[in-house]
């Protein structure tokens, strides 16, 4: 699976925005048999980011991963380069 098929876009909701603000997390829509480590892999390569950790979660038929970025890297940042914010 290439890195473009495993997230399928950012998920702009109001506690994403809030995890983006308060705790340096993103939230992605990703592809329902991608891993964590592949979900992290995507999201390095793509985005030019260190990846501290990956939650997934089930939600209404969608896999959601929060992806929790190395301090060094700022998610509001990020999200108004991807045009999230």
């Amino acid at each position: 699976m290439k890195n473009y098929d495993v997230l399928i876009n950012p998920l702009t909701t109001e506690k994403s925005v809030r995890l983006m603000e308060t705790e340096n997390k993103l939230t992605f829509i990703v592809a329902k048999n991608a891993s964590k480590k592949m979900i992290k892999d995507a999201a390095e390569t793509l985005f030019s980011l260190k990846v501290k950790k990956v939650n997934t979660h089930n939600n209404l038929g969608k896999k959601i991963a929060v992806v929790t970025l190395h301090p060094d890297f700022n998610a509001m940042d990020v999200a108004t380069k991807l045009g999230i914010i």
